[in-house]
């Protein structure tokens, strides 16, 4: 009978342990940040909405719906979150600029986080009702 061998040696356990080592090393990083691509991506997911909103409601007020909500003056989007039914309020207007009485003109509106940081922060653009 020969001499069989059971198990593995220590150098091929070392190797092991070695090459699991390299994976996370490498693979840490990657996973480390993603809190902070997470706050961007939605922040800019709620700009997109408002601005979809702001699109919706003027194409409203077009047709002479009567669902459409005002949007004129200097705080446009003040008029819109407050008529958006899911409106998350963590997400703040910052800055937004005027849309006066002109309908179709554009405004830009910064939104930011309530936890985050100016470096969190995206432009929506409200169209104008007038």
């Amino acid at each position: 009978m020969g001499n069989e061998q059971r198990g593995f040696t220590l150098i091929e356990l070392v190797m092991v342990i070695v090459i699991l080592g390299v994976l996370a090393a490498v693979a840490l990083p990657k996973f480390v940040d993603l809190s902070s691509d997470a706050k961007n991506a939605a922040i800019t997911g709620a700009a997109g909405a408002l601005s979809s909103y702001a699109s919706i409601n003027y194409a409203a007020a077009q047709a002479k719906n009567t669902q459409s909500i005002a949007v004129s003056g200097a705080t446009p989007a003040n008029a819109l979150t407050a008529g958006m039914a899911t409106w998350d309020s963590a997400f703040q207007i910052s800055s937004q600029g005027s849309c006066g009485t002109v309908a179709g003109a554009t405004a830009g509106v910064t939104l930011t986080h309530s936890k985050g940081t100016s470096a969190n922060s995206a432009v929506a653009t409200i169209v104008c009702t007038g």
